[in-house]
């Protein structure tokens, strides 16, 4: 049984369709698109905004699949899904068609049954890693806007505990900047063990991902060295780097060996060897990105003889989101929104977000 609020919900909505893999021709934007009703456990979110984030251009293209090790600016579309095993972020076949969407500021709609209707009306962030609790599984989960439908339409679904309310003074766009990128990068530094005796080196760092990096090591009080174009060093130094360094600077060179206590690297590339090099004895690695390259050549002595920890960072236990969200009521985080548009514009968007003349977020507004 579903729950409304006492406006009625309507019958169609509008939204951004992924019908395959391709390039922003698959993208279309709908007005015919059926509104979903919460199932047990659900709710309804009306969406006020979402962001635009690599995955959802990796996804398009077909990056997720093994058969692709280029870039992530120079991937070739995947045509058929069936012929790989895990073509999606979760590593399950991709299902068409497909919303969007990793990111969804809103405010709840309607509930469906076992939820509280006094939930109707909440402000909420949606947390973008969805548990599978009844799995015995510890890592099985879905992602947002992956194997579900996500934010970028008018109204989602989510399961009511995914649904975290923020008490914020924040825009709607605002707010809509920080569930992916920064819930991404407090699981980089919480599960690397940053703190206010680290050095953290951090790769990307003008992108969503990793300015969210730079702030959140910064707000555990660490000492951070900024790796991005030139042009984003004044950005990154606001947002609290102590050091800024060209992108494709050689590390070892300028930071010396064994020079930083933890590496988050959101490019990877022909450069990975680098990270390994510039590590302290005990440092620690951590990713959740490759947009230079996925294949990387690793000497394991390297590894062993230097007591490194390599760490691979896309699941997220429920208290990362939680702080995460903590943090914003408590403005000890500032969202970086570099421009916004509207949903219709995706492809436009999303042409923004390829071309990474930008810090932070691009946001996306949903028709009222």
């Amino acid at each position: 049984m579903t729950r409304v609020s006492t406006t009625a919900l309507p019958a169609t909505m509008c939204g951004v369709v992924l019908t395959g893999f391709g390039g922003p021709e698959v993208l279309h934007y709908r007005e015919d698109l059926p509104v979903p009703r919460p199932g047990v456990g659900e709710v309804l979110i009306r969406v006020a905004a979402s962001a635009v984030n690599n995955t959802d251009i990796n996804t398009r293209v077909g990056w997720y699949s093994k058969t692709s090790a280029s870039a992530t600016d120079g991937a070739a579309a995947v045509v058929d899904s069936t012929s790989d095993p895990d073509p999606s972020w979760g590593g399950m076949p991709m299902v068409f068609p497909r919303i969007q969407g990793a990111d969804c500021c809103g405010y709840i709609a309607a509930v469906g049954s076992g939820v509280d209707s006094a939930r109707i009306g909440q402000r909420v962030l949606v947390r973008p890693v969805l548990r599978d609790d009844a799995s015995e599984q510890p890592y099985a989960c879905r992602y947002f806007g992956s194997e579900c439908d996500g934010g970028f339409a008018q109204y989602t679904c989510v399961p009511a505990t995914a649904a975290v309310v923020v008490h914020s003074a924040l825009s709607d766009a605002e707010l809509a900047s920080f569930p992916c990128a920064y819930s991404t990068a407090e699981n980089l530094v919480d599960r690397a063990g940053v703190s206010a005796r680290s050095r953290v080196l951090v790769t990307g760092a003008s992108g969503g991902v990793g300015s969210a990096a730079v702030q959140l090591a910064r707000r555990r009080g660490a000492q951070v060295v900024a790796l991005a174009a030139i042009d984003k060093h004044q950005a990154l130094r606001a947002l609290g780097a102590h050091e800024c360094l060209p992108r494709n600077v050689n590390a070892v060179q300028s930071l010396g060996q064994d020079s930083v206590d933890v590496v988050i690297d959101l490019v990877g590339g022909p450069q990975w060897p680098a990270l390994l090099h510039v590590l302290r004895r005990g440092g620690r690695y951590a990713s959740a990105g490759a947009i230079a390259g996925p294949l990387v050549d690793l000497d394991l002595r390297t590894l062993y003889l230097k007591d490194l920890t390599l760490l691979g960072c896309t699941f997220q236990e429920d208290r990362i989101f939680d702080q995460l969200v903590g943090y914003i009521e408590r403005a000890e985080i500032a969202p970086v929104v570099a421009q916004t548009f509207a949903l219709r514009d995706m492809a436009l968007a999303q042409q923004a977000f390829e071309a990474k003349k930008f810090v932070g977020k691009i946001v996306l507004l949903a028709p009222a």
